[in-house]
């Protein structure tokens, strides 16, 4: 299959599973509608599908990474929904859409964003096809990315402003962003049963492909059309934050997208079957939205 038809394909069924999920219509249907109304609001999938895509490159049966995928995606749309409250970002807009707490109120977006974050837990323990430790393996990946040492530092340290450099930046969105992308490959090289080796081929192409995500994410900030985009363009400016662009520039921005994006590239390039892999970060550095 082409890039394109992979990438469908993955992406069509981790739709599937996650539509599956949250139809509990109890009283407190509110708290699931407001779940799945963030959880469905669109997005490219780019984690989970990294998660098939690693399964798939080490010889792991992709559906049955499925689980592991959308688990971690649960995660992702938890930080989004608080990301985006008044005492973060305060954003009103997310993929061309109210955000959860413009919807739904506060209190609410809180709850189903506390909500997602152990039923994706849930999901991994009970993960069909895949053995105890595989499991037990998986859910601590998840809880070391998004933790207190992963993506929750990295978000203390966006809102204390502690940037201070090109340095203190990278190791911000290190643990901010790339943590979940690194968990992502992690959590497919883990169904695969992957060897140390692959599993370091795997970190290495995430942190680079991640790196190169951010700085591309914060020049569309700035350079994107919004309705592209599907959100307000400029806030990282409005906000007073530090951003690669504002430190760096656009042109030097754009060296280091085609430097961590070659870097991402050649850390797998020696598996057979990486050509999806090579043509995503290439994707996401070419992308504009």
């Amino acid at each position: 299959m082409t890039y394109q038809e992979t990438y469908r394909t993955y992406q069509s069924e981790i739709e599937r599973y996650l539509a599956g999920l949250f139809l509990n219509q109890e009283d407190y249907h509110v708290l699931q509608d407001a779940m799945r109304y963030s959880l469905l609001a669109g997005g490219k999938r780019v984690r989970p599908v990294l998660t098939l895509a690693f399964s798939t490159l080490f010889g792991g049966q992709w559906r049955q990474a499925v689980p592991f995928a959308c688990a971690l995606e649960l995660v992702h749309t938890y930080s989004l929904i608080h990301d985006d409250l008044p005492a973060m970002d305060n954003d009103d807009l997310r993929r061309g859409k109210p955000t959860c707490h413009k919807v739904y109120g506060e209190a609410t977006a809180i709850l189903a964003g506390d909500a997602l974050q152990p039923e994706a837990f849930g999901i991994l323990a009970g993960a069909e096809g895949l053995s105890h430790r595989q499991r037990v393996e998986a859910v601590a990946a998840l809880a070391a990315a998004c933790g207190g040492n992963g993506m929750v530092a990295g978000q203390i340290l966006d809102l204390e402003g502690k940037t201070g450099g090109e340095e203190a930046l990278r190791r911000l969105h290190s643990l901010k962003t790339g943590a979940l992308i690194r968990c992502a490959a992690a959590l497919g090289c883990i169904a695969a049963d992957a060897s140390p080796e692959q599993k370091n081929a795997a970190a290495s192409y995430a942190e680079n492909l991640g790196l190169a995500f951010q700085i591309r994410d914060d020049m569309l900030d700035e350079l994107a059309d919004e309705r592209e985009l599907g959100k307000p363009t400029g806030s990282d400016q409005r906000d007073g934050k530090c951003t690669f662009l504002t430190l760096l520039g656009a042109e030097r921005c754009q060296e280091l997208v085609r430097q961590y994006t070659n870097a991402a590239k050649a850390a797998v390039s020696g598996y057979p079957g990486c050509e999806f892999l090579l043509s995503l970060a290439e994707q996401m550095a070419e992308r504009r939205v």
